[in-house]
């Protein structure tokens, strides 16, 4: 079965990835963190499988770590001291626990960001953007596609200079000339289908005012069901946002709000919107099994 969230509706599925980026970015606290990696994970391993998780962790967890080993290297804040650098300024635990934290949500954010270039293909952003800002979404499509696209055709040339001009095998000069001359040819061609792919665009009257476009997508009962849930998850983090619920502070020293049933339910939800794609994928599991006449596993 294909992956539910990527079969909704364009603005559902851009709704969803701009709710959970947005609060993995804003919500710094540790639980927050925590659920955001493993769910941006989660849906990595899904629409890439183990292997190209485990691509995108072999430069996703170095970054983490200078992020946690620069941020105690230039940020001296904290009341918590567990020793002194060489040139004098204090190590804390406060600044360490916050790289750590920076870390985690760029790796967070990053793992979703590699969610939507899967789920949101060209023809989407054109569908969602086209009418609004023309310009800036074929931009934006091309973009997308753009480096996939690039890698492809970089495979491509080194194959086709296979022989007589390989990267892999003769002096180190004439590997460097080889890597060279193929990453000028798949420049060159990525520029010129650019062009190519603008002129095509314009001739047919692409950003003109009146023009109508046919697309295949359609608003039915289950991107509304998926719309509300968004919203209600949107408004209820708003609102434990505001009332502290998931504040965590790092500077001067640590400090967290109290544990409450109300806190552990913001929680919850925060928990729940980052597994949307895990839920929304179980759900249309069961009903299919459901109406093939089968028994739903647990």
């Amino acid at each position: 079965m294909d992956d539910t969230l990527r079969t909704c509706h364009p603005a559902v599925s851009f709704a969803y990835f701009a709710l959970v980026i947005i609060c993995t970015m804003f919500f710094m606290h540790p639980v927050c963190l925590v659920l955001s990696t493993l769910g941006g994970g989660w849906y990595v391993a899904r629409l890439l499988g183990g292997q190209g998780l485990r691509r995108h962790l072999l430069w996703l967890l170095p970054m983490a770590l200078l992020a946690a080993a620069l941020n105690p290297a230039f940020v001296h804040q904290g009341v918590t001291i567990l020793a002194y650098l060489p040139s004098g300024n204090p190590l804390t635990l406060e600044s360490l626990l916050y790289g750590l934290a920076a870390g985690a949500m760029l790796s967070a954010v990053a793992l979703w960001f590699v969610c939507v270039t899967d789920v949101i293909t060209s023809d989407k952003v054109v569908y969602l953007f086209g009418r609004v800002i023309p310009a800036l979404s074929l931009l934006l499509s091309m973009i997308l596609r753009f480096v996939p696209r690039f890698v492809r055709r970089l495979r491509a040339v080194a194959q086709a200079q296979h022989l007589g001009r390989d990267t892999q095998t003769g002096a180190p000069a004439r590997r460097v000339r080889s890597a060279l001359r193929v990453f000028s040819i798949v420049v060159t061609w990525s520029l010129e289908s650019g062009l190519i792919t603008a002129d095509s665009m314009r001739c047919r009257g692409y950003g003109l005012p009146g023009r109508t476009s046919f697309s295949l997508y359609r608003f039915d009962r289950r991107d509304g069901a998926v719309a509300l849930w968004l919203a209600f998850c949107g408004l209820y983090l708003l609102g434990g946002g505001l009332a502290g619920g998931l504040r965590f502070q790092y500077y001067p020293m640590l400090l967290s709000g109290p544990v409450t049933p109300l806190t552990v339910s913001f929680f919850a939800v925060y928990g729940l919107l980052c597994f949307t794609p895990v839920l929304l994928d179980a759900l249309s599991r069961r009903r299919y099994l459901v109406r093939k006449g089968g028994t739903p596993r647990a």
